[in-house]
């Protein structure tokens, strides 16, 4: 009678490491990189008040979300904001590629 509760541990196992490899696929393909042309107006605006002249890296649309990637220090900083330029919040980019860092 244990082989039957081997093979339910082993499929619960492979369904739940699918399920993580899954959630993760999913989580990547949310985000991608744009040209600064189409990030709207306001969030371009709000992005310069905010960062104040610092440079901006790169822009990155996550959803409905716009992000500037801004290097500062030797590190890379996220600063979210939604479409109409209102500062969703700010993350190292190290935190969201799994490396050590700090979130806001």
């Amino acid at each position: 009678m244990k082989t039957p509760k081997l093979i339910t541990i082993a499929a619960l196992s492979a369904g739940l490491a699918l399920g993580t490899i899954a959630y993760g696929h999913e989580k990547g393909q949310k985000e991608a990189s744009i040209n600064s042309s189409d990030v709207p107006q306001a969030v371009q605006q709000a992005a310069d008040k905010q960062l104040k002249g610092a440079s901006i890296v790169r822009w990155e649309k996550e959803g409905a979300n716009f992000e500037a990637v801004v290097s500062k220090d030797g590190k890379e900083w996220g600063y979210k904001f939604d479409a109409n330029g209102k500062m969703l919040g700010k993350h190292s980019e190290a935190s969201e590629k799994g490396e050590k860092g700090e979130k806001y």
